[in-house]
């Protein structure tokens, strides 16, 4: 009974609450269950891929993006969307889990349909999800120079967006001329492993400064007080100071965006793994806590945890699949070892829910996942299957089994 009266010291609702979790978990369990099957999940997603292979367009859009609520048809696009780079990633992973001939191929295949963003001018920060998960995994597989080529190309394209006075990469350059100012989003996080990456494989080294500047000025400029992050931040160009937080996919300028909480987790997490430096695992730590503590019961976020309608709110599959992902690789980096088990306990519930009837698409359409969102104030992907879940619950699922064997 001392634990429970200890717990009783912490005034804030934060610690209470989070230190409530440990509790409940350490009384409860010191091993994390799954309640499904990791190979029959690689034999279903690899099934779902087939399906989707057999409706690829011959020409022109080829890439699969996301399939809106009730229809079972992809919309497709072009190696210039954002999100091109996840459907090659996905098949590499496929290829990872099943060692298919026939997968490897089309992983190859889609994959240099996105060369041509190695070598022309950056269009905006996304250069790291289109490159690295394609590249970056089928490298990783197979150390095909060619793709090693790729990489460090595009990461010396990626790195013409930075700007010294400010120390982050511009994410949309598009936006400065409505902003008036330079504009860097949370999601840039995720592509700052392009940057350590190249690095430290044949890159120029100051490749490594730019994303450890980024993620730093990033840590001390993107986040309130209690750890949520704001979507987009915009800075003086000239003189690097800092202007204000606004939203742009989020509910409003004060809310958390469950996905951009999410590449919080994963960025912050990824950047320790690079670096080393203790601030990021205590930063991705803090960031992980404020997202854990606000989750509802099936630990998938509404769209925003402040979003007006909850709890008919739409949900984000596609956050979880990114939350869970990192919270994996947290989990394995973390040195208090209560602290692992919680974070791998709670990878394991959003697994468990997200490998449910209730978020499967099995015959609904072809993709792994329903019930993701993109971009809610505009209306665009609302309660939708999208490329970037599945990719990420993929990712996940193969982290885990690395982890239980």
């Amino acid at each position: 009974m001392i634990v429970v009266i200890n717990f009783f010291k912490f005034k804030t609702k934060i610690n209470f609450l989070f230190l409530l979790g440990l509790f409940s978990f350490y009384i409860n369990s010191s091993k994390a269950q799954l309640t499904f099957s990791i190979t029959d999940q690689f034999n279903y997603c690899n099934k779902q891929v087939f399906r989707t292979l057999q409706v690829i367009p011959k020409d022109g859009f080829n890439l699969p993006r996301s399939i809106q609520q009730n229809s079972s048809e992809w919309r497709f696009v072009d190696y210039k969307d954002w999100t091109s780079g996840f459907w090659p990633g996905t098949l590499w992973y496929i290829f990872e889990a099943t060692n298919d001939s026939t997968i490897r191929q089309a992983a190859h295949d889609f994959s240099m349909e996105l060369v041509p963003l190695s070598r022309e001018k950056a269009y905006d920060h996304d250069l790291g999800f289109q490159i690295f998960c394609s590249f970056g995994n089928a490298y990783r597989l197979t150390k095909n120079p060619l793709y090693k080529k790729i990489i460090l190309e595009t990461a010396d394209t990626l790195a013409t967006l930075y700007n010294a006075n400010v120390g982050t990469i511009l994410s949309w350059p598009r936006e400065v001329k409505n902003f008036k100012a330079h504009n860097t989003i949370i999601d840039n996080m995720i592509n700052l492993e392009l940057l350590f990456w190249a690095a430290k494989n044949g890159g120029s080294k100051k490749l490594y400064n730019v994303a450890e500047t980024h993620a730093l000025t990033t840590m001390k400029n993107h986040f309130r007080k209690d750890y949520s992050s704001f979507h987009v931040v915009l800075y003086d160009s000239s003189t690097g100071l800092k202007i204000k937080g606004i939203t742009h996919q989020g509910s409003n300028d004060s809310s958390m965006w469950a996905r951009g909480q999410s590449w919080a987790i994963y960025g912050f997490t990824m950047c320790y793994r690079e670096t080393k430096n203790p601030k990021f695992l205590d930063f991705a730590q803090k960031v992980a806590n404020v997202y854990l503590q606000n989750l509802p019961k099936d630990m998938i976020p509404f769209w925003d945890f402040n979003a007006p309608d909850i709890p008919n709110a739409s949900k984000d599959a596609s956050a979880a699949c990114i939350a869970a992902s990192a919270l994996i690789e947290l989990s394995s980096l973390t040195k208090d070892k209560k602290m692992k088990a919680m974070y791998l306990l709670n990878a394991e519930k959003m697994l468990n829910s997200l490998s449910s009837d209730n978020y499967l698409s099995k015959e609904k359409n072809s993709s792994f996942l329903l019930h993701s969102t993109g971009h809610y104030p505009k209306n665009s992907e609302v309660d939708a299957s999208i490329n970037y879940a599945d990719y990420y619950y993929i990712e996940a699922l193969i982290r885990m089994k690395k982890i239980i064997k």
